[in-house]
């Protein structure tokens, strides 16, 4: 039974779960094409010679880390809702209780099923009575976000990261106007190149953070919704196959 079990459990993800990575795919994809079509188009190459502070590039650098923190999150979520739904296969065959009296070392590893040997030592330890589960879930809520609060920290400092190239831009454009002599053209027209820089600065980085703060915010969100599913399963699967389980063996009455 236990290689039928293990066999059902590794064949194929499930869509619901397999769709994140394919999101992220589709989103990322998308992403490098914009891009590309910017560089082929020379923007990128004309941003980053414009910017002299070098604010979006740095934003631009950072994004791509974050991408692949997204990436390896996503990877993770991903496993833990193979692992979620390999335990519902093998405990809701018929002999799926005897995983729960083997402390459930026959489970696939993984956060949920972390969660359902800590239930399994809870039932263990106490004589009698039901099985309250509710602080084990909040820990498990808490492992399954892991870093995922990392992108709402990136999401924020592109953007301030974006803003403070706005400030440095417009100190840049503004300083030369304290000395500017409308009687000295050649005065007047170097003063009007490095408003032009500032001026540029100020744009290119403010459009540098609201871009990419936006599409790490995407990211995330997509990510935050695929750990939320994870959980609600894990929580459908505690609630109907192991906890009924548990007090049955410790005689709690229904």
């Amino acid at each position: 039974m236990n290689a039928k079990v293990g066999a059902a459990a590794s064949a194929g993800t499930d869509a619901a779960e397999r769709s994140v990575l394919l999101l992220w795919m589709i989103f990322t994809g998308l992403s490098v094409f914009a891009a590309f079509l910017l560089w082929r188009y020379g923007l990128i190459r004309l941003m980053v010679n414009s910017d002299r502070t070098y604010i979006s590039s740095v934003i631009a650098v950072l994004y791509i880390v974050t991408c692949i923190h997204c990436f390896w999150r996503t990877r993770a979520i991903a496993r833990e809702g193979e692992v979620a739904r390999g335990c519902r296969a093998i405990l809701a065959a018929p002999d799926g209780a005897k995983m729960l009296a083997s402390d459930g070392r026959g489970l696939p590893g993984g956060l949920v099923t972390d969660h359902i040997k800590s239930l399994v030592q809870k039932a263990d330890a106490q004589a009698k009575g039901r099985i309250d589960q509710t602080l084990l879930l909040r820990t498990l809520a808490d492992r399954l976000r892991g870093s995922n609060g990392f992108g709402a920290f990136v999401s924020d400092t592109l953007m301030k990261l974006g803003l403070l190239g706005t400030i440095i831009g417009f100190i840049i454009m503004l300083a030369p106007i304290a000395s500017l002599d409308a009687a000295d053209k050649v005065a007047m027209k170097s003063s009007m190149g490095l408003m032009s820089d500032g001026m540029a600065v100020a744009m290119y980085t403010t459009l540098a953070g609201l871009i990419g703060s936006i599409l790490v915010r995407i990211q995330y969100y997509m990510l935050d919704s695929a750990t939320q599913r994870v959980f609600s399963d894990a929580v459908v699967l505690t609630e109907t196959h192991v906890t009924p389980a548990l007090e049955r063996r410790l005689g709690t009455p229904s």
